[in-house]
């Protein structure tokens, strides 16, 4: 009995019939003449020529390898041919920070902002951790006992103005502390004319000369000019006198081991530049000087002091309305420093060619080398670029101050102010600056020397309730210190996170509420940060307590040591 065949069969074949010829059933052996395989004739041109090139493929089946190409350029036919009214465009947004959008945030927020009146008396009401009376004192003592006799004569040479001599590179102060080190007289220092301060100010311009003399006699001997029989052996000049480029942040045994054995064998030395040539990290005896110098024995000529002790008045009448307490924002928007942060803004074409024209003029060559590569973008997400008049006001009003706070503006002269300088007028129109507290008659004497009117500037901020720092730097790092000194401890200085800002700015679509949370919590951060101390490679010029200062209920006597 034959197995059930679960195959189809057909005609006459039967379960065991062998299997057809594999060549009966190959195309190329079909019958030829039978109709029923030939497909229906194409009746239509275009079936015609579908059907001639689909005859050709299959006789020429190595076409296909072509395909893909064939595919493609049909694609871009049809493309090229139909319009693309009907084809959605995608439009990618810019890179993060690669376009100034505060403008756009401040016209979306306006109204709301203008209508909170929830944060009225912030001036008063600003630091949760308020300085106590006496919580840090000034302890700085002074040396009662004479001086030994002098191992020789210290000549520092600085750059720069107001910033650099008294600021970062801490020029003076840390010429006091080395020749204190050292035993040697220090000459007052010498200021180089700078091309781009372009100021030639003297000591005795800029600081009361006698003053500092007088504080420091018992603590480190300083004289005017040098004695003449030993400028004789340099032919009255300065520059055959033995001169030590000295590494910065150079520790004090280098001083005592290096400097001091040329100073007891030629009895007179130049250190230029002296810019940043101490370590921050020094013995007690030598931050003692330091905090001398700087907090005691330095305050600026009487002509600087009387007028800037009446432009402070003059705010304080401004800011009856708040109990005479007054906010100073130091600002730095001018031409020179828009121009070397390499950031843009929205001038368009005419700031383009302001910007290059003030980088060649001040630093010709160094922003076009070849390979150089500027990303405005990445600059303003890292926070390098300087705040705009604009984005200050969006940050203050962020954090409680409203338009009856009154603020004192501390700048050169603002880039195009007229445009830059309009919304922060809106938002604050009893601000004032130098210029419009003072008359030009008694600003005249000042006008044209850069670290006068600077020093003017730092004291106004130095005695405002609230200091706010844009952009670093020296001169806000040093009131940061000098206020720390004043008030207790406390610097009651904002220094707002400008990688934080930058973000927030770059989101015109973000809500006035939502805005001003992230700008209370940016105040509070700088609040708990006042009261900072100093750490080991910390500047005393930014963080007086310890070294500078005690708790109230304790004495520190610290007593001065010198090389002999």
């Amino acid at each position: 009995m034959h197995a059930y065949n679960r195959l189809p069969s057909s005609g006459n074949n039967s379960p065991t019939s062998p299997p057809a010829s594999p060549l009966s059933r190959s195309p190329r052996y079909r019958h030829r003449g039978s109709k029923s395989a030939r497909p229906p004739p194409p009746k239509t041109l275009a079936q015609r020529l579908a059907w001639i090139v689909l005859s050709v493929l299959l006789k020429r089946q190595g076409i296909f390898l072509f395909a893909p190409l064939l595919y493609i350029a049909g694609m871009l036919f049809y493309m090229g041919t139909v319009s693309f009214d009907v084809v959605p465009v995608i439009k990618h947004r810019p890179t993060p920070g690669s376009v100034y959008r505060s403008p756009q945030l401040y016209a979306k927020v306006r109204p709301e902002m203008d209508s909170d009146n929830s944060s009225a008396d912030a001036i008063s009401t600003i630091w949760k951790h308020s300085y106590k009376s006496g919580q840090w004192k000034p302890c700085i003592n002074k040396s009662s006992e004479g001086l030994p006799e002098s191992n020789g004569y210290i000549f520092v040479e600085a750059n720069g103005g107001l910033n650099q001599q008294r600021t970062s590179a801490s020029l003076i102060c840390n010429a006091v502390a080395v020749a204190g080190y050292l035993n040697a007289t220090l000459v007052i220092p010498n200021f180089h004319f700078h091309s781009i301060w372009r100021d030639p100010s003297k000591f005795g311009d800029i600081y009361d000369e006698e003053f500092f003399l007088k504080t420091l006699e018992n603590d480190v001997r300083i004289v005017k000019t040098v004695p003449g029989y030993l400028m004789e052996r340099f032919d009255h000049n300065m520059s055959n006198v033995h001169n030590f480029r000295i590494k910065a942040w150079s520790s004090v045994l280098y001083y005592r081991d290096t400097v001091l054995p040329k100073l007891l064998e030629e009895k007179i030395i130049r250190i230029s530049p002296f810019a940043n040539r101490l370590s921050f990290d020094a013995p007690p005896a030598v931050q003692r000087l330091r905090c001398l110098a700087n907090y005691q024995a330095l305050r600026f000529s009487n002509p600087i002091l009387t007028l800037s002790e009446t432009l402070v008045a003059r705010m304080k009448e401004h800011s009856a309305n708040n109990s005479g307490k007054y906010i100073s924002v130091h600002l730095r928007f001018e031409e020179d420093m828009v121009a070397f942060s390499c950031c843009v803004y929205d001038g368009g074409e005419q700031e383009k060619l302001d910007m290059d024209a003030a980088r060649e003029r001040g630093w010709k060559g160094k922003f076009t080398k070849p390979g150089r590569v500027i990303r405005p973008g990445a600059i303003r997400l890292n926070g390098k670029c300087p705040l705009t008049p604009l984005e200050v006001g969006l940050m203050l009003r962020g954090m409680g101050f409203d338009r009856s706070t009154s603020i004192y503006l501390a700048s050169g002269r603002i880039y195009d102010s007229e445009r830059y300088m309009a919304p922060l007028l809106e938002m604050f129109p009893l601000l004032q600056t130098k210029e419009t507290l003072a008359s030009a008659e008694e600003l005249a004497p000042y006008q044209n020397y850069s670290s006068r009117m600077a020093a003017i500037d730092y004291t106004v901020c130095l005695h405002s309730e609230v200091f706010v720092t844009t952009q670093g730097g020296n001169f806000p790092h040093f009131l940061l210190g000098h206020r720390r000194y004043l008030y207790g401890g406390h610097s009651r200085t904002i220094r707002p996170d400008k990688r934080k800002l930058a973000i927030l700015f770059d989101n015109p679509n973000i809500g006035w509420k939502s805005f001003k949370r992230q700008m209370l919590s940016m105040r509070a951060h700088s609040d708990s940060k006042g009261i900072a101390l100093k750490r080991p490679n910390d500047s005393i010029y930014s963080f007086p307590c310890p070294d500078c200062m005690c708790k109230a209920n304790k004495t520190e006597d610290s007593r001065s040591t010198s090389v002999t």
